[in-house]
């Protein structure tokens, strides 16, 4: 399984290793456009990612996070000097053993697919879906599912 996000076309798209739909839905986004850069600042990420944390019960129910920052969105940040260069093994450990990296830094994090409605873009930076679509790409994800991510 493997799941494509198109901020775009606000859509998300699940998919069999061999390219077969099992998923095709509306999705929402952050409030503000363009890839996620820092924490607050309304941005949905861009960039290659993996299901790092399944939560049940969430605010918004059955919840999927995500590995942003991922090591890229880090050593992006540390060339920026939004964090320091000392953080890197933190994201690249976080990478290489697929589980969730540090969510407490300047980069934001905490990012997941949730339900809540896609009428509209609403989130702080999380994807949106309708309950049922939820409920639906919960139960056929798992952790290291792939998610890309695209403008």
């Amino acid at each position: 399984m493997k799941v494509l996000i198109e901020k775009s076309r606000r859509r998300l798209t699940l998919m069999e290793d061999g390219g077969a739909v099992i998923l095709s839905c509306r999705a929402a986004f952050g409030r503000a456009e363009g890839p996620k850069r820092r924490s607050g600042d309304l941005r949905t990420p861009e960039g290659d990612y993996f299901i790092c944390l399944i939560k049940e019960k969430g605010k918004y129910g059955p919840s999927l996070g995500l590995n942003y920052p991922s090591l890229r969105d880090a050593q992006e940040g540390a060339r920026e000097g939004v964090i320091g260069a000392d953080l890197l093994p933190l994201f690249d450990q976080a990478e290489a053993r697929r589980t969730r990296p540090p969510w407490g830094t300047a980069l934001g994090g905490e990012i997941y697919i949730h339900a809540g409605g896609s009428a509209e873009n609403w989130t702080a930076g999380c994807i949106a879906l309708e309950p049922e679509d939820m409920d639906a790409l919960f139960a056929r994800c798992g952790l290291g599912t792939p998610v890309t991510i695209i403008p």
